[in-house]
């Protein structure tokens, strides 16, 4: 298969001082930091649908960038993409991608044509990566976009749509698996509801955990070992969506009895646009023992809906990589670039100059992060702020003991509470800021 992107090089690290745009400045794969390597700490990952798919089409405008790479039939198109792809992902160093079905095969005119296609391209892409080493981070099922899921798929007020979306959920499933994907996600991009009027809200939700159920049963029946995860996202695209946060997600996996098998799959961009910042969600779902992978990206905050642009806020990705290495660091789970080039840019050069800022951006992030901890007095501050849950009755709180009655004796005892300690928020940023610049 011809080159398709000759103009673009293999990217180097050539450190921050290069005036070279087609080189990282801070990402050095191979550089061992504290104790591994980065690429193994950032297990960075392409997404398909943007990279390969996505034209620089918006809801104003038709797409700006071609993507047809000389096909002249969708299915060659198809073929082209995946051997376009791992070029990209050779050149930009990046061991991992992520996929839609629909992204790497086109819908045919029913599900088992369009079954056939997914195997056809599967098969290439199996060899392109015994061919390069390169990995699926994880895999999941465009049940979304076809008319059939205007009223969502697990949570469609029409069996028949509900049957059709386990169906194509199996095959895409089948295809991780094949592929050997350490993850899977389910990416409910219509489970939710405009209007009450209309809406049996139980049914609908028990359906979603139906869904879920009998299909992740199904993945592990042949084999696929591991993890699952929900992505949390609010408004996009119904006014109230049944995944809207980390906190939603994780009370729902509770309530239908699915947290031991699933976690969360955090998006920066949804963070915001539920009102969190990225780090809380990633906290809440690290706290909850859900924390999983990431969609790295960023939202525009003067733009209320998902923008979906590369990451380059150095404050943001040091705090993630702060939260991703409290958890230990990723398992299963990576950085995956749900992200595309402004519309304006609209090259595949563009693409490469996106990818790299992105990867730079978290590479630098990951580099304070490790500064911050190793220098410790944010740590200390947030330990000593606790202090009092460290003995006498606070040891008590904690380790479940300390009775109501004892609790009002010892209120009583001690009369009123008068100081407290301060948070000191404003020092903090500053320590932050310090170690940071």
């Amino acid at each position: 298969m011809k080159e398709f992107f000759p103009e673009i090089p293999h990217i180097k690290y050539e450190g921050k001082d290069t005036k070279n745009p087609m080189a990282f400045r801070f990402y050095d794969p191979d550089e061992v930091i504290a104790g591994k390597k980065m690429r193994d700490h950032l297990k960075f990952a392409v997404a398909y649908w943007h990279t390969m798919c996505a034209g620089g089409s918006d809801m104003f405008g038709v797409g700006t960038h071609d993507k047809s790479l000389g096909a002249d039939d969708e299915m060659e198109l198809a073929r082209r993409k995946a051997h376009a792809m791992f070029e990209l992902l050779d050149k930009l160093s990046v061991d991992y991608f992520c996929f839609h079905d629909r992204d790497i095969a086109p819908e045919g005119r029913c599900l088992a044509e369009s079954n056939e296609r997914l195997d056809e391209i599967s098969d290439i892409i199996a060899g392109l990566m015994k061919d390069t080493g390169k990995k699926l981070l994880w895999g999941t099922a465009n049940c979304f976009n076809n008319p059939r899921y205007m009223h969502g798929a697990g949570t469609s007020p029409n069996a028949d749509v509900f049957a059709y979306a386990a169906a194509q959920i199996k095959k895409a499933i089948e295809v991780t698996v094949k592929l050997g994907g350490n993850g899977y996600v389910y990416w409910g991009g219509r489970e939710g509801y405009e209007t009450l009027l209309n809406t049996d809200m139980g049914l609908e939700l028990e359906n979603m955990a139906r869904l879920l159920k009998i299909t992740s049963e199904y993945g592990r029946k042949i084999g696929f070992k591991g993890d699952y995860y929900i992505e949390p996202k609010p408004k996009e695209p119904t006014k109230h969506q049944y995944d809207f946060d980390a906190a939603t997600v994780i009370g729902f996996l509770n309530a239908h009895g699915l947290s031991k098998d699933f976690k969360l799959n955090i998006e920066a961009n949804h963070a915001t646009l539920a009102g969190h910042t990225f780090q809380h969600e990633l906290a809440f779902a690290r706290v909850n023992g859900a924390f999983g992978s990431i969609d790295a990206n960023m939202g525009d905050m003067l733009l209320g809906w998902d923008t979906d642009q590369f990451p380059t806020n150095v404050y943001d990705t040091t705090t993630c990589m702060l939260e991703v290495l409290k958890a230990g660091g990723f398992t299963n789970g990576g950085l995956n670039f749900d992200a595309k080039a402004r519309r304006g840019s609209n090259t595949w050069e563009d693409t490469v100059y996106a990818h790299i800022a992105g990867m730079d951006a978290f590479a630098l992030g990951l580099r304070m992060a490790l500064k911050i901890i190793e220098d410790g007095r944010i740590d200390a501050f947030v330990a000593n702020r606790y202090s009092s849950y460290n003995e006498g009755i606070g040891k008590k709180i904690v380790d479940g003991t300390a009775t109501i009655e004892e609790l009002e004796a010892y209120a009583l005892n001690m009369g009123e509470v008068m100081t407290n300690t301060s948070g000191r928020q404003e020092y903090l940023e500053n320590v932050f800021n310090s170690i940071l610049f």
